[in-house]
């Protein structure tokens, strides 16, 4: 039965689909635009205070709101029009941006020259619009296809959300070191409102859905509850939330980039980016593969890859070695983000769509943001390596707990049985 199914497998069956391009379009404009926000405000930062917890607390400013109002986001994405709110939001980022724009023009020369704590409040803003974006996103985008794309589906959402962020730091990088920060934060800008100019070319049409009685709050718990009751589902996000939580070390790789491997703001954007071309390289070879076998087991191994990479990067002193080591962390990453959408979107009911995935958000959001912040503290504590090398050793202590305590997860075949 699995041979014939291989052999008519069409890895661009998503992509056939001329609104799912449209939003895949949309997608890559958007994440270049924040990858190039978040490379410069991380570069502009450092460069002002000298301070490897400064960067942490970038972070953190993100995350605070984020985490608060997800859920939120998640209830607004299940009662609203889902384009119109991807729209809404789209455009709040590009309000954010054109602030950065604004206070580093002001802060170039002057008394305003070493000042961070504006930075840290439009980081907060954004964090804020972001609670909204990213659970209207994930469910536009399952809204699209029917159930039997939808691991076809993640795979490309993925790779071209990768591609976003290979290209993204390393222009931040790039226009930041020949014109300076404004024209950095300008093209941060640009790209945000043409990834919202390009949302109005969706042709979009919500499915009915029931209207439910009762309170916010109710359909809050709601959420909550179906996440927290499947098990599977429960230990594959809280698997991503403890191993990037501890694993990750996006927050300090301008110190890493400066310090250690002795390089300037275009060295950081391609270290930035290298995740991301492993990850790109990982999702076309997954995109022309049918649905994986044994993906519980696959998805452990790809996170115990992760924490390996990362240890081993602490280690390095070799640029090019730094390099390698970050696109090895960004595919076997990539593999287990594919398995995880594929899941959710699978388990999920689509009345339901957006706040199951504003829950997995705050599960991300806990572990890219907050664990920024962990970054940047730990280094202050530990040291720059130690930090990153403890935090490679929790994430394999992380998988192997998982494994012992989630055994449905481990045994899992494939997805879509």
């Amino acid at each position: 039965m699995n041979e014939p199914a291989a052999a008519v497998h069409d890895p661009y069956a998503a992509l056939r689909s001329p609104d799912y391009r449209r939003f895949i379009a949309t997608m890559v404009l958007i994440t270049l635009g924040l990858q190039v926000q978040g490379v410069v405000v991380g570069w502009q930062v450092f460069a002002r205070t000298g301070d490897p917890l400064a960067l942490g607390l970038v972070g953190l400013s993100e995350a605070l709101p984020f985490i608060g109002v997800a859920l939120f986001g998640g209830h607004v994405a299940d009662r609203l029009n889902r384009l119109r709110l991807c729209v809404a939001a789209t455009l709040a980022l590009t309000f954010c941006s054109a602030l950065l724009v604004a206070f580093t023009w002001r802060s170039t020369t002057g008394p305003l020259a070493r000042v961070v704590l504006p930075i840290y409040g439009i980081i907060f803003l954004t964090g804020l619009v972001r609670a909204f974006y990213r659970p209207a996103n994930s469910a536009l985008g399952t809204d699209l296809l029917p159930k039997e794309l939808y691991a076809n589906g993640s795979t490309w959402r993925a790779s071209t959300f990768q591609a976003g962020m290979v290209l993204g730091p390393a222009l931040g990088g790039l226009v930041y070191a020949w014109w300076g920060p404004v024209a950095a934060h300008g093209l941060a800008m640009a790209l945000l409102l043409a990834g919202t100019l390009g949302l109005f070319r969706i042709r979009y049409a919500p499915k009915p859905v029931a209207p439910k009685e009762g309170s916010v709050f109710a359909s809050l718990a709601e959420g909550l509850r179906f996440v927290f009751s499947r098990r599977l589902l429960l230990g594959a996000i809280s698997l991503d939330l403890f191993a990037v939580l501890f694993g990750g070390a996006v927050a300090v790789l301008p110190v890493f980039a400066k310090e250690v491997l002795q390089t300037g703001p275009q060295g950081l954007g391609l270290l930035r980016a290298a995740p991301a071309v492993g990850s790109v390289i990982m999702g076309l070879a997954l995109a022309h593969q049918p649905p994986l076998r044994r993906a519980g087991r696959t998805l452990l191994v790809c996170v115990a890859g992760f924490g390996l990479a990362m240890i081993a990067f602490a280690l390095s002193r070799s640029f090019p070695l730094s390099l390698f080591l970050l696109a090895v962390s960004g595919a076997v990453d990539n593999v287990s983000m594919v398995l995880r959408a594929t899941l959710l979107q699978t388990l999920t009911p689509a009345h339901m769509l957006g706040r199951v995935s504003s829950v997995n958000q705050v599960f991300i959001g806990s572990s890219n943001e907050i664990g920024a912040f962990e970054s940047g503290l730990a280094a202050r504590l530990l040291g720059l390596v130690p930090s990153v090398v403890f935090g490679g050793c929790m994430t394999l202590l992380v998988v192997a707990t998982t494994a012992w305590r989630v055994p449905e997860l481990r045994k899992m075949d494939r997805i879509q049985d």
